[in-house]
């Protein structure tokens, strides 16, 4: 067939060529003219390069494609409907574990797998750092038959040899996990760091700076103790500024010690007094801490002032305590801010401090130094001030000596009687009253409280109406009070005179019916009531009994 194409353009002249080419051609259906490939200038073999222009075709030949011989890939002279598809010319070497589509991993540049071109790489396992200049072949053993799919991500699969062999630190005897990526990267293998931030034991202070083996004896990296006895025992039991073992101290040296200092005990240990029964306050903030846990003694040691104090309280003069029969509860007076500058709570107490009592030293109370067992009693201080007092005389007056009843801590001169709170309170024009006005001669503990013992004169001495030849009884309480004295009023309750047309615009005055002023006990009807105005016969026609008399009406009329 090769022969019959070489020698027709010798034998068929072109016209022939073209009828004749659907059933002498050499290729095959392959329906299109012969210039399309050949010219008449050179009919060449079908070996070489052809004249053919791929790019018009549904498959343009890019990369190596371009050099490839026609038979390469039109094998058997078949050039129409040939496959696109890699696997049609490229056989599976991968035994069918990467699918069916060459271009996940090949290109047309060059057949030969580059690991940038492997996109579903990058998904699964990344390649960084040391393993992205690894060759394929160096994970999938033997790249042309190796496993390809199915392979594991964990480093160990890789390097399983490695975790096996090392001995610095020998991480089979050591217990190590077999997850690499703790310590290891990609990077740089060798080169293991391993992150203690995520364990349960973060490394702070002096210990990021400590070399592995020092912790981890005998390679001992999964049972390592993390308390602080654990690696500092020894230090514990050779402390001896404070003796630690004598002092009973508990072995949780992160009560006082720290990371960062550890040897220096002026300033590194450092023990937390406030999650203690006695927070250190003021001036014990700065004291040494022998000063107090004497000798060496931390476990025992009081919590009470006096349990250090004792020597201050018996030698103090200024008062003495002892003396004063001072309890020993320092803090009562004491602070630990200022110790010399000592302040009594007094309302703390049964005799709250208030007014003119605030000022006051001390010794002006509590003289010769007593400070216990004092009466309360204003009397006990103010009994010289209660019998040479005058004005007015409390001896004579008989006044109790109950200070507190006139006078106040405020204003000691200026006293005031809360009348209020005795059986005869100030109401009215009585509570401008001077106290010798009501209590003469100084008499305060017999003064009559009846408004006629003080008002007698005005009663006697009263014409409008005349109080004596009225008969008014002594009760002035009756018709007077303490706010207007001279505007009396009396309750008629025996007989209504506001009632029905008993108004005052009727009677205006008493001396309507009381005739007699001289006697308010005798009144009359009949002096407004007369016989014929308003007709009072008139009206009583046929009434059994009825007789016109003074006082007659009341007897029927009572209301």
């Amino acid at each position: 067939m090769l022969l019959i194409a070489v020698l027709s353009p010798l034998i068929l002249t072109a016209q022939q060529s073209q009828n004749q080419a659907s059933t002498r051609s050499p290729h095959g259906p392959l329906s299109m003219p012969c210039q399309a490939c050949h010219t008449s200038t050179s009919w060449k073999p079908l070996r070489s390069f052809p004249d053919f222009d791929h790019n018009k075709t549904k498959y343009p030949l890019r990369g190596m494609h371009k050099s490839v011989a026609c038979i390469g890939c039109h094998v058997k002279l078949v050039f129409t409907q040939v496959g696109h598809a890699c696997a049609d010319c490229h056989a599976d070497i991968h035994r069918g574990q990467l699918g069916a589509k060459c271009d996940s991993c090949h290109t047309v540049r060059g057949w030969q797998v580059s690991i940038k071109d492997i996109q579903q790489h990058q998904n699964r396992f990344p390649l960084i750092g040391a393993h992205s200049a690894l060759t394929c072949d160096s994970c999938h053993k033997g790249a042309a038959t190796g496993q390809f799919a199915g392979l594991s991500t964990a480093c160990v699969s890789c390097h399983s040899s490695d975790f096996a062999k090392t001995t610095n630190p020998n991480h089979t005897a050591a217990g190590f996990p077999q997850t690499c990526e703790q310590c290891h990267d990609t990077t740089s293998w060798l080169n293991a760091t391993f992150d203690h931030s995520k364990t349960a034991f973060p490394l702070t202070g002096a210990h990021t700076t400590v070399q592995c083996a020092q912790c981890h004896t005998t390679s001992n990296f999964a049972a390592t103790p993390t308390a602080c006895v654990g690696c500092h025992l020894a230090d514990f039991r050779k402390t001896t500024n404070p003796n630690h073992i004598t002092a009973g101290f508990p072995q949780t040296c992160e009560q006082c010690h720290n990371t960062t200092t550890w040897f220096n005990v002026s300033i590194g240990a450092n023990f937390d007094h406030s999650r203690t029964a006695f927070p250190l306050t003021g001036a014990h903030k700065t004291v040494a801490c022998l000063q107090c846990h004497t000798p060496g003694n931390f476990t025992t040691a009081p919590t009470r002032c006096v349990g250090c104090h004792l020597a201050n309280f018996q030698k103090t003069t200024n008062p003495n305590h002892v003396k004063a029969g001072f309890p020993t509860d320092c803090s009562i007076c004491h602070s630990t801010t200022n110790w010399l500058g000592a302040t009594f709570d007094h309302s703390k107490t049964a005799f709250p401090l208030t007014g003119a009592h605030i000022a006051l030293s001390c010794s002006s109370c509590h003289a010769s130094g007593v400070f216990v067992g004092l009466s309360t009693a204003c009397v006990s201080c103010h009994l010289s001030t209660f019998q040479h007092t005058t004005n007015p005389n409390h001896v004579t007056s008989g006044f109790p000596t109950d200070c507190s009843l006139c006078h106040s801590t405020v204003n000691w001169t200026s006293s005031t009687f809360d009348h209020s709170k005795t059986v005869f309170p100030l109401t009215g024009a009585h509570t401008t009253v001077a106290c010798t006005s009501c209590h003469v001669n100084g008499n305060f503990t017999t003064t009559p409280t009846d408004c006629y013992s003080c008002h007698k004169s005005q009663y006697t001495g009263t014409t409008s109406p005349n109080h004596i030849a009225a008969g008014f009884p002594t009760t002035c309480a009756t018709c007077h009070n303490t706010t207007a004295w001279t505007g009396a009023t009396f309750n008629h309750t025996f007989f209504p005179i506001y009632s029905g047309t008993h108004v005052p615009s009727v009677w205006v005055t008493c001396s309507a019916c009381h005739i007699n002023p001289a006697n308010y006990a005798t009144f009359s009807c009949i002096a407004c009531h007369t016989h014929n105005k308003p007709a009072t016969d008139a009206r009583h026609s046929g009434v059994g009994n009825y007789v016109y008399a003074p006082t007659a009406c009341y007897s029927c009329h009572k209301s």
